[in-house]
């Protein structure tokens, strides 16, 4: 078991953190960071059986993960006639709540139909066909090959091995959004630069303030069947947290909870007998949801089309209507000060 990512995934659009590499120890325990992990899962040991994937679902329990904290890139084919049992195995392992990824894609990868058939998460392009952009036009065909297909199956695609700015330029035209590699490394001081596109500057853009991509934070997200007492445990993790969003398998929202009214619903008497057990979505409200490229302006005549509910966290979306983060109220008021001064 080891990790595909030599630096963290990164969102090409915004620079935000998406993943981080995972990292096995030499006593074999799994080390990972807060964020989401990308782990390394040969096809071959897949279409071994549930015996030879016990070790990847003990590595996370002793970490304290949950499956829906790692995506597992798949390596590697399979011959046509193992096509029923790999689709029976990744069902499995999306049941428990795995994310999955195909690695190579468009390249020495899985057939593209046995992709389609396993609806995935994530596409990795070949390391290789990034490595020619942007001077060869038929890698780009290729790249942009994958973005269509990932675009109909409801997938991300992901850069390997991303070392030019010219690469990023290149696959950010070609709708790829996430990316790793050596230009994405965090520096000295530990932070990542990606090289964003150039900003329109036009006064009717500067006056309707920065898209909400520029202001995103890493959303809390639970399952959409989670419990209550799960999303109790969240909020008590960390008392920064405003917000936790309710996603389905292709992380799009489904439900809003709001730290203080939910957090009020258990301070009641009998809060948590009768609460606790059922499921989180009974208390939540709908996501007030904004597309990515919402500019300030608008997401926060967005956050005023309901009263009681003005200063909830908005929840960001991209194309595919699945949650990028959130922007909180407090962020976009400072931001259209700003403008107006």
């Amino acid at each position: 078991m080891s990790s595909l990512l030599t630096s963290p995934m990164v969102d090409l659009d915004t620079g935000a953190v998406i993943a981080q590499p995972a990292v096995v120890d030499p006593t074999g325990t799994l080390r990972a960071a807060p964020l989401p992990m990308v782990l390394e899962l040969p096809l071959h040991v897949v279409l071994s059986g549930a015996g030879a994937l016990a070790p990847l679902h003990e590595s996370l329990r002793r970490a304290g993960r949950h499956p829906r904290e790692a995506i597992l890139m798949l390596t590697g084919s399979c011959q046509e006639s193992e096509r029923p049992l790999l689709k029976v195995c990744l069902d499995g392992l999306r049941t428990i709540g795995y994310l999955l990824g195909f690695a190579d894609v468009g390249a020495g990868g899985p057939a593209l139909d046995a992709v389609t058939d396993s609806a995935p998460y994530l596409l990795g392009l070949d390391a290789e066909l990034v490595n020619r952009l942007p001077g060869d036009h038929r890698a780009a065909a290729v790249a942009r090959a994958v973005v269509t297909l990932a675009r109909g199956i409801g997938a991300h695609v992901l850069a390997p091995g991303v070392e030019r700015e010219a690469q990023v330029a290149v696959a950010r035209g070609l709708g790829v959004r996430l990316g790793h590699g050596p230009l994405l490394a965090p520096g000295p001081d530990g932070k990542i630069r990606v090289p964003l596109p150039v900003a329109d500057e036009s006064p009717d853009t500067l006056m309707l303030g920065p898209r909400v991509q520029e202001m995103l934070l890493p959303a809390v997200t639970l399952p959409a069947g989670a419990k209550a007492e799960e999303v109790v445990a969240a909020f008590g993790h960390e008392p920064t947290i405003t917000s936790v969003i309710l996603v389905d398998e292709y992380q799009r929202p489904k439900g809003s909870l709001d730290r203080s009214r939910f957090l009020l619903s258990f301070a009641a008497r009998y809060g948590h007998a009768l609460h606790g057990s059922k499921p989180a979505q009974r208390l939540a409200d709908p996501p007030r949801t904004v597309p990515r490229t919402t500019p300030a302006i608008a997401a926060m005549q967005a956050a005023g089309r309901d009263a009681a509910r003005v200063y909830d966290d908005l929840v960001v979306t991209d194309e595919l209507n699945r949650c990028l983060g959130i922007v909180r109220v407090a962020d976009l008021i400072r931001q259209i000060a700003a403008i107006r001064t």
